[in-house]
């Protein structure tokens, strides 16, 4: 929200210190009514919240500054961020990149039901140092985003949606780049290995066919017991008439 301001200055000043009372002297205080008083604090707090506090977030990151990636030059490597949905409704989410040639993710959206999860796996290609720089030394300017949108019951996502409603969508990270070293232990890598365990079980569980049911199987059994029950009876009865026949 922008406030223009007029050819006449004081005037300019004038009005902004109307609109905000708490910035004028106690005597000029004094001399409002209460009821002005209290309206223009109700303006200028409305106000206060849409310039001043940040959009209240709907998705809670781990990590929740930065991913971490194994450095490997010249390999694709992996890292992973669990999302999940801390507001109370369904809430859609999009992956974007400032490296779309070298990074993607996976899923690079979806829509998440209050209190739902989901580790999502980042994958990058690890660029060869030059000039024998280190990994201390390593200055990786690649970012990711992730942004929110609140939709509504029955909506299905497509990545679409945050173009369509981009006047109401939250960018909620912006997620930087850290490697680390895979052959020294550390808490951090140590936790982006059971992330991806559990992101990789995720999706092997997904491919899967939904197992049968107990009461589905029985129904099953039955009709295949009964079925064999009119063959036998159906035999018996061939083999009695055949001996009636001699």
């Amino acid at each position: 929200m922008a406030i223009a301001a007029g050819n006449n200055k004081p005037n300019s000043d004038a009005n902004l210190f109307r609109l905000c009372p708490f910035w004028s002297s106690s005597g000029n205080a004094q001399n409002q009514t209460e009821g002005n008083a209290q309206k223009t604090s109700k303006t200028v707090s409305s106000v206060a919240r849409s310039l001043l506090l940040p959009p209240r977030r709907r998705l809670r990151l781990d990590p929740s500054n930065h991913l971490y990636f194994p450095y490997e030059p010249g390999k694709q490597v992996r890292s992973a961020v669990r999302l999940k949905n801390t507001s109370k409704s369904r809430v859609a989410f999009k992956f974007q990149t400032t490296a779309p040639k070298s990074c993607y993710m996976r899923p690079p959206g979806g829509i998440l039901a209050p209190g739902e999860s989901v580790i999502a796996t980042v994958f990058k290609f690890v660029e060869q140092p030059e000039n024998n720089e280190k990994l201390s030394d390593q200055k990786n300017k690649v970012k990711f985003k992730i942004m929110s949108l609140k939709v509504k019951e029955g909506v299905d996502y497509v990545p679409e949606l945050f173009d369509e409603q981009k006047d109401l969508v939250t960018v909620e990270r912006v997620l930087g780049v850290v490697f680390l070293d895979p052959e020294r232990p550390s808490p951090a890598l140590e936790k982006l290995k059971r992330q991806l365990a559990e992101a990789d079980a995720a999706v092997e569980a997904r491919k899967k066919p939904p197992a049968e049911t107990g009461p589905r199987v029985a129904a099953e059994g039955l009709v295949i017991d009964e079925w064999k029950e009119r063959r036998e009876k159906y035999l018996a009865r061939q083999q009695v008439q055949a001996v009636d026949s001699v």
